[in-house]
């Protein structure tokens, strides 16, 4: 029998005594209180289910209104379009009027003819009306070639008489009344589009029935409701508690039980207050309290004594009220059994934590005694002593250990000789690779030779006439093709001077072959018949230059590009509108890039000359104007993406000065700009840059009504609102706001145009010259802002005595502002000398490179994507991936992001784009990255990397 060691002695006494106080201290302070969280989570677990479905439904809500307006706007489009059809073919039968080919009363007839029977696809039919009155052309038999000036609704409304001076009126637009359908005779609300036609004397129009329209929305709302039974279908409550959905009719929409769901449940009453359980529900709803009553059990129905609690949340959109419900001494069961459970198991692991301390104390004491004694003849120069026990535990681990740092210490000497020969072998392999590639060079010369041969028969099978002449004009080469022109042969040309051509076609290239002489290259269109049909030639002239930069010779191109501009005659309307998408998003993500290089450059330059008063002066506008630029490209690519606002507490009296600075080189002299300081106990909470736009925006407008010049003051003050009198373009909502003005001493708008002050493209200015003075986005963009920030806006004015704009925008208490970063803090202890892969194939990569290297990272740069991948297989540590989404070749960021990630899984990755919509949204990638909007700074580059260290 093992007699325990004096070292277990002592120390199983000791730990025994202290689990038994754990254990006590685990009953007393955890028991109970496990068995009233229990309770509580179980009693919560109904109210977070709830609340989840409550969200999806009012998601649904919130799609399908916006689905009920893109019905209606996808409708208004199609009326536009049927009756653009209609005017289409109009307009052809009056040309042929026009040419003599028939005469203009038959032309009418024939149109109205063809009118009364057009229907499109989904129904729509066209009908025209002359100035009289007069149905010219309607499906109906009942009202063509009708006089309805008189006609009535059932409401006794004269509808098409006022449609048709409206229309003259205005030229166009969509009018809703009251008309039956075809051969039908119930009046149902029509929404039409009218457009007047003064040059053929009479209005056309087609229209839809918004009964259609709320088929497609009802069809929707079943689906939403269809969507949510699905999901109620995964959520208990508790073991036997649910959900279900009644309408404000106490219309049982969604319940578990057949037998009530679809029915109306206002004839069931609560046992406990004697009412109807319907009104109970819904008095309870949204209140955050639940409902107490009695109900029956499956296994025990009709018996109406056991407690059940009920949470309910009331859908507005859809006007639903939905209920979660679970029985009370459900829930105290699951505390109570986890209360004896727990219990239980700690009596039985007390027991044999008791057990196993006692062995495991006996089990730890016994090598450690043999592991100091091998230590000991270590230290007296026994490198060959081993400890003599192995064991799969930390023990045994560090036995192992000690015994291979004896070994690793006698083959260090025999270790090192083969490194050396090893590295003599690959200076070997290296010094031949050299040698293959001497040899490589050699034949590539060879290959070379071969090339230009094969171009010459490549010039002569193009389809282009190529010709290449010396300085005196003189044809050193020609192809095949040119040489056919010419009707003579490759030799009969070369060396021989322009004289070969004809007298035309000398002079039609006489100019363009001086131009090349000078050094400019040029493009003419040419065009000529052949046979039957007129062929259109391209001619590229290009000047060749030698290593000095004086021009040597001429190369001439004469393309055919008759198809192509078919093609382009084909393809021009949808290309204009292709135009608009490609150009702004071009423009911007090519500005972006070239921001990036001028707001970095001037950002480390106003770090590098700090003490230089008078340049940060020029340079602090210069890079506000550069980040302003930034804001103006993302607002082009908004033109089509709608862009989410970034709200944060900023300091308005700093941006408003900021903003003065910007707008005084931009404004004449005789204007002044006059900044009201007070002292402000709050913040705006709102995007600084749009609001910075929205202010630039305001003193723009002003100076246009100042031709003369004058004064626009800014002021800004705190406002508090507690009751909902206050009223600027709706009724202010009480709260905490912040107050802005802006006043000018112009013109003031007129009547007129203080109510359509808002309206999108509206302006009292012309364009005169294109120069876009009159685009009339200007206050309709700050409302759009104003409201976007869940603030007001108000515009107070009188012809000639000035006007004035009051923006009241959400505001938050705050005590203290931070101040700026120190620029030579943007080091991290983290990023020193940590290795980052740059990829970016144009000039903002020095820009980017400059910045990382200020953080304290060393770079390694590549320009393309194939070039990267090279790098990302064969480095090792690299601590992050920066690079462009857009590159050239096939492979963009997303695709390069996800190859890194495979290779350094534990790596960052950081995407930059100078795009603002959300080029991963639609990738089927593993990973999902952020995405870093160009151009930025240091500050914002450093704050990224510390969000990505976070996570």
């Amino acid at each position: 029998m093992l007699f325990p060691s004096r070292l277990v002695q002592r120390f199983f006494p000791i730990v025994l005594l202290f689990m038994l106080m754990i254990f006590g201290a685990v009953y007393i302070y955890s028991v109970p209180f496990i068995k009233d969280k229990v309770y509580e989570i179980e009693r919560n677990s109904s109210r977070i289910a709830l609340d989840n479905v409550f969200t999806m439904a009012d998601r649904m809500y919130a799609d399908t209104e916006s689905y009920q307006q893109q019905v209606l706007e996808s409708h208004k489009q199609r009326l536009k379009i049927v009756v653009s059809m209609a005017e289409s073919y109009i307009d052809q039968v009056y040309q042929q009027v026009k040419k003599g080919e028939v005469d203009l009363d038959t032309a009418r007839a024939s149109v109205f003819e063809m009118l009364r029977h057009f229907q499109s696809i989904d129904g729509d039919y066209i009908w025209v009306a002359s100035y009289d009155y007069r149905f010219l052309s309607h499906p109906d038999e009942r009202f063509h070639g009708k006089d309805v000036s008189s006609l009535k609704t059932d409401d006794g409304v004269v509808v098409i008489p006022e449609i048709i001076d409206v229309a003259k009126s205005q030229g166009e637009g969509f009018y809703q009344y009251k008309w039956n359908r075809l051969a039908e005779n119930q009046q149902l609300d029509k929404l039409s589009y009218v457009k007047n036609f003064p040059e053929w004397g009479f209005v056309m129009g087609s229209g839809i029935y918004l009964e259609d329209v709320a088929a497609e929305l009802e069809v929707k709302r079943n689906q939403a409701l269809d969507d949510l039974r699905e999901s109620f279908k995964q959520l208990r409550v508790a073991k036997t508690g649910y959900l279900f959905i009644f309408d404000a009719r106490t219309n049982m929409l969604i319940h578990p039980n057949p037998n009530i769901d679809g029915t109306n449940i206002e004839s069931l009453l609560n046992p406990v207050t004697q009412k109807s359980i319907a009104d109970d529900l819904i008095n309870v709803a949204d209140t955050g309290k639940e409902l107490y009553y009695k109900w029956d059990k499956p296994e025990d129905p009709g018996n109406y004594i056991y407690e059940k609690l009920s949470l309910v949340r009331h859908v507005k959109g859809f006007d639903w009220y939905i209920c979660s419900t679970v029985y009370v001494d459900e829930l105290k069961s699951s505390s109570e059994q986890l209360s004896d459970r727990i219990l239980t198991i700690a009596l039985i692991s007390l027991l044999v934590a008791i057990a196993m301390a006692f062995f495991f104390i006996y089990w730890v004491t016994n090598p450690i005694k043999q592991l100091a004694d091998t230590a000991l003849r270590v230290s007296r120069g026994e490198l060959t002593a081993t400890v003599g026990f192995r064991r799969d535990d930390e023990l045994g681990i560090l036995a192992k250990t000690f015994d291979e740092m004896v070994k690793r210490v006698r083959d260090n000497i025999q270790d090192l000789d083969l490194k050396v020969e090893s590295r003599t072998l690959a200076l070997e392999q290296s010094n031949q690779q050299l040698m293959d590639t001497v040899m490589s060079r050699e034949k590539a010369q060879y290959a070379l030779t071969l090339i230009e041969e094969r171009q010459r028969i490549i010039l002569d099978l193009l389809p282009a006439e190529v010709a290449y002449f010396d300085t005196r004009l003189q044809f050193q080469f020609v192809n095949q093709r040119y040489a056919d022109a010419l009707q003579k042969s490759k030799e009969e040309i070369t060396g021989q001077s322009l004289a070969v051509l004809s007298q035309n076609q000398y002079q039609a290239m006489q100019a363009q072959l001086a131009e090349a002489l000078n050094g400019v290259e040029s493009a003419r269109e040419y065009s000529n018949w052949s046979r039957d049909h007129q062929v259109i030639t391209k001619r590229l002239i290009t000047p060749c230059y030698d290593d000095a930069g004086n021009v040597v010779g001429v190369l001439l191109v004469a393309l055919d590009i008759t198809s192509e501009k078919e093609v382009e005659k084909k393809l021009l309307e949808a290309q204009r509108m292709s135009a608009v998408g490609h150009l702004a998003g071009g423009l911007a993500h090519d500005f972006n890039n070239l921001l990036s290089i001028i707001l970095g450059n001037l950002v480390s330059a106003a770090e590098h000359y700090q003490k230089d008063a008078e340049l940060q002066r020029y340079l602090k506008p210069s890079i506000r104007a550069a980040k302003r630029g930034a804001n103006i490209t993302n607002r082009l690519l908004a033109f089509s993406r709608r862009q989410p606002l970034a709200p944060l507490p900023c300091d308005i009296n700093v941006l408003l000065q900021e903003t003065i600075e910007l707008l005084q080189g931009s404004l004449p002299s005789n204007i002044e700009l006059i900044f009201d300081q007070n002292k402000t106990h709050g913040l705006p909470f709102v995007d600084p840059g749009r609001l910075e736009d929205a202010l630039v925006n305001l003193a723009l407008n002003a100076k246009q009504a100042m031709p003369r010049g004058g004064e626009i003051r800014f002021s800004v003050t705190d406002l508090n609102v507690e009751t909902q009198s206050l009223f600027l373009d709706e009724e202010v909502a009480a709260g905490h706001y912040m107050q802005i003005k802006v006043a000018d001493t112009g013109q003031g708008f007129t009547e007129d145009a203080m109510r359509m002050a808002f309206e999108p493209f509206f302006t009292t200015r012309s364009d005169v010259g294109g120069s876009g003075a009159g685009a009339g986005l200007g206050l309709s963009m700050v409302y759009g802002f104003v409201k976007q920030s869940n603030g007001y806006i108000k515009v107070t004015s009188a012809p000639g005595q000035g006007a004035e704009i009051t923006l009241l925008l959400p505001a938050v208490e705050v005590e203290l502002v931070a101040g700026p970063v120190d620029s030579q803090e943007y080091e991290h202890k983290e990023w020193k000398g940590k290795l980052v892969l740059l990829v970016e194939d144009d000039d903002v990569r020095q820009v980017v490179r400059e910045l990382l290297r200020k953080m304290g990272f060393n770079v390694i740069e590549s320009s393309t994507a194939e070039e990267a991948e090279a790098l990302i297989a064969v480095l090792e540590d690299v601590y992050a991936l920066v690079s462009d989404i857009r590159l050239n070749g096939e492979t963009n960021g997303y695709d390069l992001a996800d190859i890194f990630k495979f290779t350094h899984p534990m790596s960052r990755v950081v995407l930059m784009t100078g795009y603002a919509f959300d080029e991963n949204s639609g990738r089927e990638g593993k990973h999902h990255y952020k995405v870093l909007q160009k151009p930025f700074d240091i500050k914002q580059l450093q704050k990224f990397f510390e969000i990505e260290d976070e996570e």
